[in-house]
Order: structure tokens, then sequence, then C-alpha cells
């Protein structure tokens, strides 16, 4: 037999068993408890929610991408339509989660958006929006100069700036800066220079290098230039650079000496700008070529009965600034060239030397003109890009 004590704690113990046990049996309720969080509440599955951005906007620009986010659940289908009821191309996240139109939207246009997704709770939820593009006062186009179809079979020189003139003033000129861009095939340094409102020329820090392949983009759709315009559309071309061909104008020597991918090939007797109406100085970059070419004056201002007024038909004419500066034959200055200058500003040439610098100097090739006694070539004219140090010249830039 146990002593009584020991009985008796054995019993104690066989009744808080038994005490437990029943405790723990959930009564007579019939089943299990629901899962209880940490407050003491039921825990539920929550509901999708999704998001529009940009949500019921209007007047913005139609690069701005349309974004639909689901939480909570995944997207199961988005549907963006214009007034007419087009759909617009878009992608949809492989995990559900966001959808964003592909397709570029246009200027003025109200667009419906409808997306549907499904929660972890396996509900459907659905949300619609709608979003306007903002409507252009007027759009800019991105002209380029040189054309590039007149040079695509010629190329350009060594000395080209590119420019773009878009035809409308640019206030927000920071914003097209930055939508513009040239690409050089070997890479080298350059820069964008306003000339004014309208125009921004592109110019590396030296001369480009021979058979350099530029590749010039302006992406400016739906880019605000200011003042209710806009970009019209984007565009990209390529230019190819050909082989070096720089002249060297010296007014002391009255020669012109003829650089082909920096080994001297030829010297001809010259005549420039006599004293009243002297040459430009510096680099000057051919911007036409004209077989047969009438020289007016009055294009300039400088008409008739002013006794500084011309008109002359000249062959074999080229271009070098928008002041009636050429490089041409002339016939009738012949007995001066090489020895004195007589002309209005142009370098002339006998005949023979006029038709070969024809045959072998095209658009972008340079004539840099010195010791002619004439002021330096304004940056803004045509193409006096060259005139600025490269210090100056940076700092013509929006950026």
């Amino acid at each position: 037999m146990f002593p009584k004590k020991t009985f008796l704690s054995v019993a104690g113990i066989l009744a808080a068993t038994l005490l437990v046990s029943a405790c723990s049996s959930g009564g007579d309720t019939g089943g299990s408890a629901a899962p209880v969080t940490p407050g003491g509440t039921s825990q539920e599955a929550a509901p999708a929610t999704v998001s529009i951005d940009p949500a019921d906007a209007s007047g913005i620009s139609p690069t701005t991408p349309i974004v639909v986010k689901a939480a909570n659940g995944k997207l199961t289908d988005v549907t963006v339509t214009n007034s007419k009821g087009k759909s617009v191309a878009g992608k949809l996240a492989t995990d559900g989660s966001s959808w964003t139109n592909t397709e570029v939207l246009g200027y003025g246009g109200t667009y419906k958006v409808v997306a549907h997704a499904q929660g972890a709770d396996g509900k459907q939820v659905e949300k619609d929006g709608d979003v306007t593009t903002v409507s252009p006062k007027k759009q800019a186009n991105a002209n380029l100069i040189p054309a590039p179809s007149a040079v695509k079979s010629t190329g350009v020189g060594v000395g080209q700036p590119i420019v773009f003139s878009f035809g409308v003033a640019v206030k927000n000129k920071a914003a097209v800066e930055k939508a513009l861009s040239v690409q050089s095939s070997p890479k080298q340094d350059g820069s964008w220079y306003w000339m004014d409102d309208k125009n921004v020329h592109y110019r590396p820090k030296e001369y480009w290098q021979p058979n350099t392949t530029l590749t010039v983009t302006a992406k400016i759709y739906g880019v605000d230039f200011g003042n209710g315009v806009f970009g019209a559309e984007d565009r990209t071309e390529t230019y190819k650079v050909h082989d070096s061909w720089i002249a060297k104008a010296d007014g002391n020597s009255e020669q012109m000496q003829i650089f082909h991918n920096g080994s001297m090939v030829k010297s001809m007797p010259i005549s420039m700008g006599k004293d009243a109406t002297p040459t430009h100085l510096g680099a000057h970059v051919i911007s036409d070529k004209q077989a047969n070419y009438t020289m007016d004056s009055c294009t300039y201002g400088v008409c008739p009965p002013d006794p500084k007024a011309y008109r002359s038909n000249e062959k074999w004419s080229e271009r070098i600034s928008n002041d009636g500066e050429f490089v041409h034959e002339n016939p009738n200055s012949v007995g001066q060239q090489g020895s004195s200058n007589v002309s209005h500003g142009c370098i002339n040439l006998n005949a023979a030397n006029a038709e070969w610098f024809f045959q072998n100097f095209g658009l972008g090739d340079v004539v840099e003109v010195t010791n002619s006694g004439g002021p330096q070539l304004p940056v803004w004219d045509l193409y006096g890009d060259w005139s600025k140090s490269w210090t100056d010249w940076q700092k013509g830039s929006a950026l």
C-alpha cells in the first residue's frame, strides 16, 4: 500500500489531467476555431486595388506613359481606347503587376482606361480613368541643314556644322536641346550653340575626322518648346564626312594652298577683297556651289545707285559666307591674282583653278582666310561657327 500522503498526490494529478483534457477538447462546439490575429480579429485575404498613373489627367504630353498597377492581386486585362474606339497597344508585365502603353499617344486626344484585376481573395475589381493629352497652339518641325538628301551621295566636309532650324521661337531651349543628339563614329567631342531663338548649331571641338559617320537625332515629339509650341515629330538622319579638303588663303602671299587629308596638293594665285570690301578673316565653310551663278549685291542690301552695287554672272562659284563671299572664277582680275586684292570680298581665281577647285571642294569643306585686312567672320554668318574658341562655343549651349 502507498502511504496516505502519496496517494492523495496521485489523485490530485489525475484530477488535474482530466480537467486539462476537458478544457482542451473544445467542449461541444463541434469544430475548430478560426485563425486569430494578434489583435484578436479574424484574418481574411485583402481585395485587389488598381491604380492608374496619370489618373484622370489632362494636358499631358503624349509621350507620358500610362502606367496601370495592381496591388494584392494581378491585372487580368487593360484596355486604353481613343475617342474613336481604337485601342492603344500596351504590354502587361509577366507577373500581372503592371501594364504600360507601348504605342505613343497623339496630341489633343482623350483616352479611356479600363482595367480589371483579380485579388488574392479571388474577387474581380475594375478601375476606370481618363487621360487627355495637350493640344498645341503650334507644332515645330526639326528642319536639318544641310538637307540630308542634298549630301547623300557626296557626304560633307570636315568643317560642316549640323544645324536644326525650327521655324518658330524656342523658349524652353534646355528642354529642346536635351532632345537633340549627334553621335559620331569614331567618337569626337562636340557641343550645341544657339545662334538665335530658332536655330541651334552643333560642331566638334576640332574639325571632324575624315570618314566620320554622324547619326543625328531629334526626339522632339511631345517636347514643350514654350509659348504653346510642341515638337511635331521625331527624326533621325545620318551624315558621312568625306576626305579632308582645306584651302588656306593668305592675303600676304596672295596664294591659296590646297590641303587634302593634311598634305598640300596645289597652290593657286588669288585676289581677295579690296580695302573697302575686305574678305572676312577666319575659317569659312562652303554652303553652296553653282557652276553658273548671278552675283547680285542687292541680296545683302547694296543696290543701285550705290556705287558699291554690282550684278554679274560668274562661273564655278562656291559660297563661303552669307555676306556675299564666294570662291569663283573672275577673268577680269586675272592680272591682279597673285599680286593685289581687288574683289568685293570674294576669292577670285582664273578659269582653270576655279574649275579645279569646284570639282574638288563641296559642302562642308573649309576655306581658312588670313591676312585679308578684314574683320573676323561673325559666328552668326551662316557657318561662322569656327570663329569661336571651344570654351566660348560651349557657353552657347542651353545646358
